[in-house]
This record gives C-alpha cells, structure tokens and sequence, in this order.
C-alpha cells in the first residue's frame, strides 16, 4: 500500500523537523492548564475533525473546548457551503465574539492551507484578546497560495507558534499516472499525530509539576464515569460542549 509509505515518511519527517515546535506547544499549554486556563481548537469543515478529535476523548486533555460553529462541520448539507463560509469576510470575528476565550488561554488553529478568512480572522481575534495561537498548518502549501481576501496574512504569517504538517500543496500525496489530481489525504493523519503527540507531553509535563494531570479515562473501564466527574466538576461552566 503505498499510501502507508508515504505517510510514515512524512511523519518520520514532521518528527526530525517539528521537534522544538511540537516541544514548545507542549510547554505553552501546559503552563496554561497549570495556571488553570484552557485550551481551544477550531478548524473549517475537514479541518475541524481534529478539534473533534481532542475534547471529551479517552486518554486526552479535560480542559479542551472544540469551536464547532455551525456551518463548518462536515455534517452540513450540502456541504459545498462550507467552502463558502469559511471564504466568508467578517465570519471568523463573528465566531470569535460569541467565544468565551480569554487572555491566558491557548487556542489551536487547524488550516492546511491557511488562507482562508475565517480561520485567520478567528485566530486574529483571539490572539487580540490575549489568547495565544498555535497554527497547524502546511507552511509549503499556504507559501504557495495568496490569502483569499487580499491584505490579510495567512495563517503561518501571523501566529505565535507554528507547526508545520508538511502537507504537499493540495494535501494529497499519492500521484496516478493518468490522473491529474493526486489522492490520499494527509493532514488529518498527521494532524493528529501532532496533537496527541503533543498531549502526550503536556501530560507529562504536568505530572512533574503537579503530580495530576487533568486527563480522561475511558469511560468504558470499570470506574471511568467516576474518575472523570472530578475534573468535569473541576471545569464545570467553562466546557463549552457540556
């Protein structure tokens, strides 16, 4: 299967390449939940399942708040709109409006291309708030492109982390001769891998710092419902999805 080729090159890649960035994401959100703030993950249609992928999750962060505005999720129909709303001027600040995020948390903006408005303005929005912004991204691909509306930067250019997926311009890896579009997605594989990776570290950190990481069990094991109704009692209020 040469799709399995490819990936694990590309994540061997990420892994000799994004080290420090993936390092200092884990030290930046780590100081946040030990100063009791939390973190935020947003992304525009398949961009978003990594925000899916983070909150209310078995062996994850508790206090992770997903952005899931309606109309930027994959089960909108028809879901050409989604390409339309996350092109949309102004959307992006609306979203950040309705946000409860604050100074000293940390948000995640996922965006392959970043190029996009509503991904930018969201994440300008917050870092204006005094948030701090991590940006999931392939800076290759989003060199490649111009921002969607002109005199915005994209996303690379304005956050104050990056982590590069390394995805090829236009995502897909695999070429077939007589095609002319490649195949085989990459950015959500290695996005997640990123991420969990990340949450790995920030776990750890924690547990050197204070010796209770805030980290769901499966609530599928015997006396997971009871492990975890400590930390949503902790974060009742503040977890948006609840």
């Amino acid at each position: 299967m040469r799709y399995f080729d490819e990936i694990i090159a590309l994540l061997n890649e990420i892994q000799a390449t994004q080290h420090e960035a993936m390092e200092r994401a884990a030290q930046v959100i780590a100081n946040a939940i030990a100063a009791d703030h939390l973190v935020y993950v947003f992304g525009a249609t398949h961009a978003g399942i990594l925000a899916q992928e983070l909150f209310y999750r078995a062996g994850g962060l508790v206090p992770v708040n997903p952005v899931l505005p309606p109309g930027l999720v994959t089960d909108v129909r028809p879901a050409t709109l989604t390409s339309r709303l996350e092109r949309m001027p102004g959307l992006g600040t609306e979203i950040v409006a309705e946000s409860p995020i604050e100074a000293g948390d940390v948000l995640i903006v996922h965006s392959v291309s970043g190029r996009n408005a509503t991904a930018v303005e969201f994440a300008l929005g917050a870092q204006q708030r005094g948030a701090f912004v991590i940006a999931l991204t392939s800076v290759g691909y989003s060199s490649a492109v111009q921002p969607r509306q002109p005199g915005t930067p994209r996303l690379f250019e304005m956050a104050d982390l990056v982590l590069d997926n390394r995805a090829p311009t236009g995502d897909a890896l695999i070429a077939i001769p007589g095609m002319a579009q490649k195949v085989g997605p990459s950015s959500t594989v290695t996005g997640a891998a990123i991420l969990n990776a990340i949450v790995v570290r920030v776990s750890e950190l924690l547990m050197e710092r204070t010796g209770d990481p805030p980290v769901f069990m499966s609530a599928n094991l015997d006396g997971g419902d009871a492990f975890n109704q400590r930390w949503l009692a902790h974060y009742k209020g503040r977890l948006t999805y609840l």
